[in-house]
């Protein structure tokens, strides 16, 4: 593959860049619950970070510890924000009073988005437009069914994750110095960091669901405790319970330990008919 993009401004070259593209493709080949794809995208990003510490073993161990940080996003935008990442991590090399916690900052911000944006594109318009012209070739026995299906989701999957470590390094080290020069770096660290905050609560109240069937009352005049406390502010539970994880996490408890432990609550809650399913 090619590309007319213009030269950067930054140290790796284009071969470096071909690296995160292709070591992006086995992103989901380890995924847990607790991390998610943090270890598909250090293994994405681990040429790159070795060229840019050369020579500065203790950065280099901190870049690789920096990046087991959680992740999860649409795996066909990860090199876009694996080549972002990396023109941050070139300016932390050069530049000793770089804020570090602003590269994580630029992740969050960056993954929530995306993963909507390319779950939505790929898995809900490509993959059924591709199935459906493959299944019409199929149907009549024609083998070029499953090749068209194929051809069709693979090849704009694979033209994103190309351009976009070529694109996305190229904003990076073209734009993020001159931001940085003109003052304005910890205002755009600031914005990240808003949306940042603002991914994450989304997040909370989409994936974690906790319901309760308690009522005050009875007959036509009972009223739900949990229409009570969304009218207080939706989401409430949710947020509450991502405040004990997060004091538990704090506390270094065990992942598994929390697991179970949340299996165990919900089993006996809805027992008790403390929780609804």
């Amino acid at each position: 593959m090619t590309s007319n993009a213009p030269e950067t401004k930054g140290a790796l070259t284009r071969k470096d860049l071909h690296k995160i593209f292709w070591r992006s493709l086995p992103m989901e080949f380890s995924w847990h619950y607790e991390r998610q794809m943090h270890m598909g995208f250090e293994y994405m990003m681990i040429p790159a970070l070795r060229k840019i510490y050369d020579g500065k073993p203790e950065a280099f161990k901190d870049a690789l510890t920096r990046h087991l940080e959680f992740f999860n996003c649409s795996m066909y935008f990860t090199p876009f924000i694996g080549s972002i990442v990396a023109a941050m991590e070139e300016m932390n090399a050069r530049d000793e009073k770089f804020d570090t916690s602003s590269i994580s900052a630029m992740k969050i911000a960056l993954m929530g988005p995306l993963a909507g944006i390319g779950d939505s594109f790929f898995f809900g318009t490509l993959r059924i437009l591709a199935i459906g012209i493959g299944t019409s070739f199929a149907a009549t026995g024609n083998p070029m069914g499953a090749i068209l299906f194929l051809l069709l989701f693979n090849i704009p999957a694979f033209l994103v994750r190309y351009f976009g470590a070529i694109k996305g390094y190229e904003l990076g080290a073209n734009y993020l110095e001159e931001i940085q020069r003109s003052g304005l770096m910890e205002k755009f660290m600031l914005a990240a960091s808003i949306v940042g905050v603002m991914v994450v609560g989304g997040m909370t109240n989409e994936l974690v669901y906790i319901n309760t069937p308690i009522m005050f009352g009875s007959g036509d005049a009972a009223t739900g405790l949990m229409d009570v406390l969304d009218g207080i502010m939706p989401g409430m539970l949710s947020l509450g319970a991502l405040g004990v994880y997060y004091y538990l996490l704090q506390k270094k408890v065990n992942v598994i330990v929390l697991i179970l432990g949340t299996l165990a609550v919900g089993i006996l809650g809805v027992a008790t008919g403390v929780l609804a399913v």
